[in-house]
């Protein structure tokens, strides 16, 4: 197939969004109505499914098909060219929305499913994905399509199956249902915790990019329920993870003296939530704060001596540093500090001070507006000129120059 590169490129993406994608052959899809099988948490299409063969005759070439089933779960897809058989590409399901729990009450009640498998119906929205419908996704979709047919001008169609009266994917099971749902329970289970060991994993190396992209599916459901009430149950997982991140950047390499900082602001801005939605926000700002922490404060491979020293100088920039300073808080000599330090760091202890020191002023020309003099006494310079010196040197701008640069 000519374009195979590119549908391996399509499905990896999606795979690293937790979207699932399925190259299937129409007629392996069930006849009729039957229902979906939700003790697998993510419904797929080889095997029970919403997608049903009598649909099959209504998937035409270069048409691109967006179904929506009868709880807003989204689908999308195509027939692919040139294969050895007539097969179609399927991505889903996904939400755009997850619905809060008077909008289940209201289709667990048009659907005849039981107050008692309202939680079974919940527990399957917490394993779908969440994308927003202006996601850069579409965007690799339609140029997924572009390179497949040649052209941009396809056909979409939308497709909603409550038209086609589907059955309700929650009918009750006449046999085996108590193994049925603990396998499901297990396999809900496995997932949360698979999912929760690949973020820690991302925090422990500083990798934001990927903490933001397991992180974008998440919702309130998500969340393990450890008490009726959703606030208090949102909080108690969000302390929850806050050790765990705490954790796993102590993994990555952070000192503990960073890592109580963080973790006690994160502690008050968890009590201080009021609203359920402002919840998913927190958890990403905290997740990036912890990759952050660990990107720069990450002190693997460092030897005691050269780890509390970069501690020292971070948190008593503003004091007289010296090397001697050091040596004589650490209870080592000049010259070891001196010779161990060059070593790991590739810098002398008076260049790391000095590099620190400009960070930090530019640090505060950007966010706030105190005077240069006042900043340079922030950084440890009380000489407000040999400050702007080192500060030039270090930019190529003075300090005037660098907060008016915007």
């Amino acid at each position: 197939m000519f374009y195979e590169a590119e549908l391996r490129l399509l499905r990896e993406t999606f795979r690293k969004c937790h979207i699932q994608t399925s190259i299937v052959d129409p007629s392996s899809l069930p006849q009729g109505d039957q229902e979906v099988n939700l003790y697998n948490p993510f419904v797929d299409f080889t095997g029970q499914s919403p997608l049903r063969q009598s649909l099959i005759p209504q998937i035409h070439p270069e048409t691109l098909y967006r179904l929506t089933d009868p709880f807003e779960c989204r689908h999308l897809y195509f027939l692919l060219p040139e294969s050895p058989k007539t097969t179609i590409l399927i991505i889903g399901p996904f939400l755009y929305n997850v619905p809060n729990k008077q909008k289940i009450m209201e289709w667990a009640e048009g659907k005849r499913i039981s107050p008692a498998q309202q939680r079974q119906l919940e527990r399957y929205y917490a394993n779908i994905p969440l994308l927003q419908e202006n996601s850069h996704l579409f965007v690799l979709v339609d140029t997924f399509l572009e390179r497949l047919w040649g052209h941009g001008n396809y056909t979409t169609e939308d497709i909603d199956l409550n038209s086609f009266g589907v059955l309700s994917p929650l009918a009750e099971k006449k046999t085996s249902s108590d193994e049925q749902e603990t396998l499901w329970n297990m396999e809900v289970m496995e997932q949360r915790y698979a999912f929760e060991n690949e973020l820690m994993d991302a925090v422990s190396k500083g990798q934001i990019h990927k903490a933001d992209s397991l992180l974008a599916g998440i919702s309130t459901f998500s969340f393990e329920q450890r008490s009726t009430d959703p606030l208090s149950n949102s909080k108690n997982y969000c302390i929850i993870m806050n050790t765990l991140l705490r954790k796993s950047a102590e993994k990555g390499g952070v000192h503990p003296l960073y890592l109580d900082n963080i973790s006690s602001l994160y502690a008050v801005k968890i009590e201080q939530l009021h609203n359920v939605d402002d919840v998913s926000k927190l958890m990403t700002e905290m997740f990036r704060a912890y990759c952050r922490l660990v990107r720069k404060h990450a002190m693997k491979g460092y030897s005691p001596p050269v780890q509390k020293a970069l501690i020292c100088i971070d948190a008593n920039l503003a004091d007289n540093l010296s090397l001697c300073s050091l040596a004589d808080d650490l209870n080592i000599s000049s010259s070891y500090l001196s010779t161990l330090f060059k070593k790991e760091t590739g810098q002398t202890v008076i260049e790391y001070i000095t590099a620190r020191r400009m960070k930090q002023a530019m640090h505060l020309l950007e966010t706030t507006k105190l005077q240069v003099q006042t900043i340079a006494q922030h950084c440890g310079i009380l000489d407000v000129q040999y400050f702007s010196k080192l500060f030039k040197k270090a930019t190529g701008m003075s300090p005037k120059q660098y907060r008016n640069r915007s």
